[in-house]
């Protein structure tokens, strides 16, 4: 089956001729025609599926004839994150450079002046993330009961971000009347009850089972050891060891973003860091650099697990292994897209064992365990370390040579049996020796 088939305009198709593309996926293949039609779809597919197109595509041919009245949007589509609205806004852009339609893109980051400006002059393509469009809303600055169509892009992504209820109260700000095209990789029960609360007679279009992974993507664990330092150093050694052309590595937190990719500059690799709390445009620009293949290596969070169209990343590396099993399958996903070959690694200490079980249950699959050169399976470092203060509690008083003139009792023992066996809040492990000296309140104070 080819683009021409589906029942796309002459300018719409040129477009997608014009970017490379002849033969639609299978979501795409199955959603268009439907979304034509005018008709409500239920969209589940794994990630790097092209479900983008399946929405923007019969947009742009819906949109062609109409006219767009000032802070009124036409049409309306939520994404999770800024990354993902900006990534859907490229594509507009790409799809309908043959026809004369307007959009503006609401995000976090950006001046809020420049995005009223563009509601005003009116969008017939209205791009945002929850947050941003309710804000947008109680000042009074766009209206939602002119549009037509209505997307939900990543669903299952926005109930993890807690953005269900904001989800719920900009369905009933849209018209009763309007299309509803709805998209997510999974189907949690929160997902299900939202599509029948709000879904007309849907569509149900299914192209992979629910939370599989993509078989053109290599999976391998490595058993690494929990302190920082020897996981580091285990990362590397498993890059190098590897013929990584880009790669992406996630981390569960942000702040672990920062240092991991500040060590791995440091040991003289290509990297960059991608998180929420750094600056929209540096994210962009980020994001930007590694397309372009100026940067290697992209240290993130989960904010580039969702969606991200970065077609040609060869390597997935999970530094932190997710802690929802659901994650695993769209970080892995940011490999292997459009028909490509990739690989993707995770590395798992002891005590990520129970995660590791649990993605392996989701995507009914046993992961191959591999070795890095130079570390063994063992977890040992991590085991029997302490700190010297731990040994020193261990020991205690017990294992010191006390003189005899130091038993004698003092008006400052008491104190100080009261604080060896247990660390004071806020003073560290010890007390100050000026805060065991006795003192005495003047008579005329005294609390007696």
């Amino acid at each position: 089956m080819t683009f021409d088939e589906l029942g796309l305009g002459p300018n719409v198709l040129q477009a997608v001729n014009d970017a490379g593309y002849t033969h639609p996926t299978p979501i795409q293949a199955q959603a268009i025609p439907s979304a034509l039609e005018g008709r409500d779809v239920l969209g589940i597919a794994q990630t790097g599926t092209g479900k983008t197109a399946s929405f923007t595509l019969p947009m742009i041919e819906r949109l062609s004839k109409g006219r767009a009245r000032a802070r009124m949007p036409r049409s309306l589509i939520l994404e999770p994150t800024r990354e993902l609205a900006a990534q859907v806004a490229e594509n507009f852009e790409t799809y309908g450079k043959n026809q004369k339609l307007s959009m503006a893109l609401l995000i976090g980051g950006v001046s809020f002046e420049e995005q009223t400006k563009k509601l005003d002059r009116g969008v017939d393509v209205l791009i945002a993330t929850p947050g941003r469009l309710l804000d947008h809303f109680e000042r009074g600055k766009v209206m939602l009961n002119g549009v037509q169509i209505f997307v939900i892009d990543e669903a299952d992504r926005m109930l993890d971000m807690g953005f269900i209820p904001d989800i719920e109260r900009i369905c009933k700000l849209t018209p009763f009347t309007r299309q509803t095209l709805f998209f997510s990789a999974t189907m949690p029960k929160e997902i299900q009850r939202l599509t029948e609360a709000f879904l007309q007679n849907p569509v149900r279009i299914e192209v992979a089972r629910p939370a599989s992974t993509t078989e053109t993507v290599t999976q391998a664990v490595a058993q690494v050891p929990s302190l920082p330092k020897l996981k580091r150093e285990a990362l590397r050694s498993l890059i190098k060891s590897k013929d990584v052309k880009n790669g992406i590595i996630f981390c569960n937190r942000k702040r672990d973003v920062a240092i991991l990719a500040r060590s791995l500059e440091k040991h003289g690799f290509n990297a960059a860091p991608l998180h929420g709390d750094l600056d929209q445009n540096i994210r962009m620009k980020t994001l930007g650099e590694f397309r372009d293949g100026a940067i290697q290596l992209l240290v993130a969070s989960d904010v580039a697990a969702r969606g991200l169209d970065i077609p040609d990343v060869s390597h997935v590396f999970n530094y932190d292994i997710p802690t929802h099993a659901e994650d695993y399958v769209h970080r892995i996903g940011r490999t292997g897209r459009a028909g490509r070959s990739g690989e993707a690694y995770s590395l798992v200490s002891k005590q990520d064992t129970k995660y590791l079980v649990a993605i392996e249950e989701l995507i009914n699959k046993s992961l191959n365990r591999i070795t890095i050169d130079g570390l063994g399976e063992d977890d040992a470092p991590t085991q029997s370390r302490k700190s010297s203060t731990a040994k020193k509690r261990e020991t205690g008083p017990k294992s010191r040579k006390t003189p005899e003139k130091a038993k004698r009792p003092s008006k400052a023992a008491p104190k100080k049996q009261d604080t060896d066996d247990k660390p004071v809040v806020g003073l560290g492990d010890h007390v100050p020796a000026f805060l065991l000296r006795p003192t005495k309140l003047p008579k005329s104070r005294s609390l007696a």
